[in-house]
């Protein structure tokens, strides 16, 4: 075979099978090439760490104009951060990051791990409960409620609109059209909502200060509450769900957090490197190029696949074992380069609350089999039972 060609495969990305359970494709996959070609989704695969994270570094030969894989969403999102690239990329994500900072949420740190810590008090005070609707689902929803200063329609409504807006990135299945005209609904309220829709004093006013003040182009500030919702919720439910599930599947690794409180952080960079919340995103190619020998035509669209990538062997030893020690800060559930996650910050925030609620509250969580359904981007659990709780022992 002539080395510019890439391999190529008769997988289906999105086939239920397989969104339900990647981890054996992403490894055939892996052997295959670095690239991967897939006729029967008209995609290129990044499958191997180096070339998925010099691929994110380099927005000017992969573009994010076409991050889903239908023509429908990508025509859809443009105007957004998620979907353009610098220099309007660099303007719009500016106003996005400046309230998602490090400084900017400082002021919240107190409230979220009070927040997070009293409710898994009430949870493990029952005894047994189900970890995805009363956790996963429910401590995100409030926190980005408040934060975004949603109120009435858009706060009922925040799990089905993120849910939709995740999955119509797919391409044209069933899945994609059943969630378009939800998806719709939101667009339809980031297009008209106003600062008076906004609680006073939350971020989604900010926004609209930024752009009454001119540092954003009139009328984006309904796309940028748009990304909140749209890309931040349905992700961090992920997060928060695989915390839980990992923990209860590996008991041994959560008794090392819960003796070493300074694990936190590390803890979740393992379970983000191990499960992968978000299966795949699109980028298409500016022009022809050469990625580890292989020659991607100018014009391709690209399927970056962030969980092959974090259970690389190359890059990790030993990547198919949980090990909170580990530490992977370079995992690549955040992305990469200019379109690395701009919500990471306030993600990071939310699950070293609950981890470290549930590793000073808990000594052992029994679950029974976690439940997931076939979804296009967001690889989640959709119910998690917690058959037991043994709470931990108090100090005397």
């Amino acid at each position: 075979m002539n080395r510019s060609t890439p391999a190529s495969s008769d997988t289906d990305l999105f086939a239920d099978e397989v969104v339900i359970d990647p981890y054996p494709t992403y490894a055939e996959l892996r052997d295959l090439g670095a690239v991967v070609h897939l006729p029967a989704n008209d995609v290129y695969a990044l499958t191997r760490y180096d070339v998925i994270r010099d691929a994110l570094a380099d927005p000017g030969t992969f573009s994010s104009r076409t991050i889903g894989f239908n023509s429908v969403v990508n025509e859809a999102l443009q105007g957004t951060s998620l979907a353009s690239d610098p220099p309007i990329h660099t303007e719009l994500r500016a106003t996005l990051s400046e309230n998602l900072s490090p400084r900017a949420l400082r002021g919240l740190r107190d409230q979220i791990h009070t927040k997070a810590d009293a409710l898994v008090v009430d949870l493990v005070a029952r005894g047994s409960f189900e970890a995805i609707d009363a956790l996963a689902r429910a401590f995100p929803l409030e926190v980005v409620a408040d934060l975004i200063g949603f109120t009435g329609e858009v706060r009922d409504n925040m799990l089905r609109w993120g849910q939709a807006a995740m999955e119509v990135i797919g391409p044209m299945n069933q899945r994609t059209a059943e969630n378009f005209p939800i998806a719709g609904e939101l667009y339809g309220w980031c297009t008209g909502v106003r600062a008076g829709d906004l609680a006073p004093g939350s971020v989604g006013r900010g926004i609209f200060d930024a752009e009454d003040r001119g540092a954003i182009p009139p009328g984006t500030a309904g796309h940028i509450i748009h990304q909140y919702l749209g890309a931040g919720v349905d992700t961090t439910i992920a997060a928060l769900g695989n915390i839980v599930a990992l923990f209860s599947a590996f008991p041994d690794q959560f008794d090392l957090v819960r003796g070493d409180s300074a694990l936190v952080p590390a803890a979740f960079n393992e379970i983000l490197r191990f499960w992968a919340p978000v299966h795949a995103w699109g980028r298409s190619v500016t022009r022809d190029v050469n990625i580890d020998g292989i020659l991607v035509p100018a014009g391709s669209q690209v399927a970056i696949l962030f969980g092959a990538g974090n259970r690389d062997p190359r890059h990790y030893e030993n990547p198919d074992a949980f090990l909170v020690q580990r530490n992977p800060v370079d995992h690549l559930s955040f992305g990469y380069g200019p379109h690395g996650c701009a919500g990471q910050g306030l993600a990071r925030l939310e699950a070293h609350a609950v981890i470290g609620a549930l590793a000073v509250h808990a000594q052992r969580l029994v679950a029974a089999e976690p439940v997931r359904l076939p979804s296009n981007i967001t690889r989640s659990i959709d119910a998690l039972e917690i058959l037991k709780v043994v709470p931990a022992r108090r100090k005397s």
